[in-house]
């Protein structure tokens, strides 16, 4: 059996802006970082090759220290790795691979034709092509199977994207992957994992991006450990313990809403990325700034959202001839004239905010 490291979308360089200057600064050099773990991986794991199935940058503007770590991360695996170039790292005259120094055990393909490179020490064949652009054809589209070699394992590494027809980013469908002859079939752009899938005797599977990197990519991330032999083959997951972005729900109603926040928050999280959404039906707007000073300590980054709904009705009283009642019937006309709920639900929190501002003022009434 051939035991492969396969991995994608490591988008390597993202801006990371919604951080600031700094945390994001810190969130590339660990990205960076996800790539000498995996090599450790390879070692620990005895892979005989590496694949690397695209859009490892996230653009051409490669910083210095991300070049030069690939440079020296490939070149110590000390194994064959491919690298097909995605969507976001095409390959080109001015993209990162035509400006890389890299080992002779690297192999970057740089045509969108597949390309076949043999590897007659472990009697296997890789497959792979490129993106030259930013968008490509059906890789497989006019593909022709080879001729199957007895003992030999066929594998095929692209970046592109499965049971979108219309996808102008290397669409791929199932009846290609069935008619393809290769063992296995590593692939990139999608960015959770898929585990094993099969279409017809070709096993094909895509690991998903190894860390997350906004609130789209949440939960436990990794690389995929394939161990494959002709006509048969074994995907594993394998996690990298990286930062995580979570999404946490938590019901408020009748509730204390940091009491119930805690109660929610099951592990240590000291090492995440939390979005908190705050539900449920309160008499009061939750003190969101109060909130997250009590909370912004357990977490890397916190990012609170108040989605309560009011348990009264807090247009009541609208048509009062108070300081409450002008109040409640100017915001009451704008949202009768809004046409999107996420606007109507904007005017109801202002609402909200500014009752609870009144409450303890409010004029006496007109005369």
């Amino acid at each position: 059996m051939i035991r492969i490291l396969h991995t994608a979308d490591l988008h390597l360089d993202s801006p990371f802006q919604a951080l600031g200057r700094e945390r994001s600064a810190q969130r590339r050099a660990e990205q960076r970082s996800l790539l000498e773990h995996m090599a450790a991986m390879a070692r620990e794991e005895q892979a005989d090759i590496a694949l690397f199935a695209g859009d490892l940058f996230d653009s051409d503007n490669a910083f210095a220290e991300t070049a030069r770590l690939i440079e020296t991360v490939t070149a110590d695996m000390a194994i064959p790795v491919f690298i097909a170039p995605g969507n976001h790292d095409w390959y080109g005259p001015r993209s990162p691979w035509a400006r890389l120094k890299l080992g002779d055990n690297v192999h970057v393909f740089t045509e969108e034709t597949i390309q076949c490179v043999p590897l007659p020490a472990l009697n296997m064949r890789i497959f792979g092509a490129a993106f030259t652009g930013q968008h490509r054809s059906p890789p497989l589209a006019d593909f022709r199977p080879p001729e199957k070699e007895p003992g030999i394992t066929d594998i095929l590494v692209l970046h592109g994207e499965v049971g979108n027809p219309d996808s102008p980013y290397g669409a791929i469908t199932e009846s290609e992957l069935a008619a393809c002859g290769m063992d296995y079939v590593a692939l990139g752009h999608t960015h959770s994992y898929s585990g094993p899938r099969q279409a017809g005797r070709t096993v094909y599977a895509w690991p998903g991006c190894p860390e997350g990197r906004g609130f789209d990519e949440t939960g436990q991330k990794g690389v995929i450990l394939a161990e494959v032999s002709p006509g048969e083959c074994r995907v594993t997951m394998r996690p990298l313990e990286g930062r995580r972005y979570e999404v946490l729900s938590v019901d408020v109603t009748d509730r204390d809403p940091l009491a119930a926040v805690e109660t929610a928050l099951d592990r240590d999280t000291a090492r995440d990325i939390y979005r908190i959404r705050l539900t449920g039906q309160t008499d009061d707007a939750p003190d969101r700034a109060a909130l997250t000073r009590a909370l912004e300590g357990r977490f890397f980054a916190l990012e609170l959202r108040d989605e309560t709904s009011p348990r009264r009705n807090i247009w009541e009283g609208r048509e009062q001839d108070s300081l409450r009642g002008l109040f409640l019937a100017r915001l009451w006309t704008q949202y009768q004239a809004a046409q999107e709920e996420s606007e109507r639900a904007r005017i109801s929190l202002a609402a909200r905010f500014g009752l609870q501002a009144l409450e303890n003022g409010e004029e006496p009434p007109l005369p």
